[in-house]
């Protein structure tokens, strides 16, 4: 897909205030580390995560989504009342029913013309919430839209310490649960608007994608769980993307050395550099959030974005590949000219 007319104008993200250390983390599960006889320092150096954020207890997705769509809106320069579509991508959830977009849309008292609705494709929604905005924006349909996302992992990482304390947890439980240990908390919010009504955004230029839904239940998630066939998952990944990227080269005319950027789905060291080589990227184009915040699912692409302009790591004009994957399997790259 590529587009004609779609500019971003606002992007914002906001951290969680509690840092919580693997090495935290590893203490509290040190009986089962001990019993099944792993390393003491297993989050760390298995995943290349130091540290992630929690919420204090009780904040909801909606609110930290909130949150970072008031920077968004902010930094976009527009009214809110402009704003045609609202979309949440958050895997985590207030309520089963009404939608997160719901909730947000209300916090920030939006038109009762402005569409909203959530999108869910795990680690991958936001990513797909910017191609239904875009599309929706190519057609006519709105002049503006939002994507937002809030996510919490607090209540699942301690869950599954509960679980993993249990007397009759073993090896394969544990294993099926360490990924548990990656995910982090934050919100993001990214305003897209029409490129001939925002001259100084910043274009979304084309987009591919792809399934491999044969891997469909190498990660489940519930509220208060994640199961993970960590190694499958990361071969079949891996996989995916490769293909992904070769269809990107022979659409969207890509190739490693023009790009200027690579932002990634942000899970752990062990994914990014096999994910790096793979692909044949440039290290030092490939801005890493995940040793300090961990893999904030939805939010991880648009956090590393923000948190890439904050750093000065990217410059007016440069070729930005959005490169994300969500479980499932399904894939999506992007570039956005800044």
């Amino acid at each position: 897909m590529k587009f004609n007319n779609v500019s971003i104008i606002g992007l914002a993200h906001v951290d969680a205030p509690h840092r919580i250390t693997s090495s935290e983390l590893e203490k509290q599960i040190s009986p089962i580390i001990e019993r099944i006889n792993v390393r003491p320092d297993i989050i760390q150096s298995l995943t290349g995560i130091v540290a992630r954020r929690f919420w204090e207890p009780g904040r909801q997705p909606s609110e930290a989504a909130t949150m970072a769509a008031e920077k968004a809106i902010l930094n976009a320069g527009i009214d809110k009342s402009q704003l045609g579509i609202l979309l949440n991508t958050s895997v985590c959830r207030d309520y089963i029913e009404p939608s997160v977009a719901c909730l947000v849309h209300g916090n920030l008292g939006l038109s009762p013309e402005c569409m909203n609705f959530d999108v869910g494709n795990a680690c991958l929604a936001f990513l797909n919430g910017m191609e239904i905005i875009g599309n929706m924006i190519e057609r006519g349909q709105v002049d503006y839209g939002i994507v937002v996302d809030g996510e919490g992992s607090r209540f699942v990482v301690e869950t599954t310490i509960q679980r993993l304390l249990a007397s009759d947890c073993d090896t394969e439980t544990f294993r099926a649960n360490f990924a548990t240990f990656t995910l982090g908390s934050g919100g993001a919010a990214m305003v897209l608007a029409r490129s001939d009504l925002a001259p100084e955004g910043h274009r979304l230029l084309s987009d591919v994608s792809l399934a491999a839904t044969q891997h469909k239940d190498l990660c489940r998630g519930q509220l208060d769980s994640m199961q993970t066939d960590a190694s499958g998952l990361m071969v079949a990944g891996l996989n995916l993307a490769a293909a992904t990227f070769e269809k990107a080269k022979k659409e969207l005319g890509w190739h490693p050395g023009d790009l200027d950027q690579f932002i990634l789905h942000q899970v752990s060291a062990v994914h990014t550099a096999k994910l790096i080589a793979l692909l044949g990227l440039d290290d030092r184009k490939v801005f890493k959030t995940f040793p300090e915040y961990g893999n904030v699912g939805p939010a991880a692409i648009p956090i590393t974005l923000s948190k890439a302009l904050e750093a000065d790591r990217i410059n007016k004009g440069d070729r930005i590949a959005l490169m994300g994957i969500g479980s499932g399997l399904n894939c999506t790259m992007m570039e956005v000219l800044w």
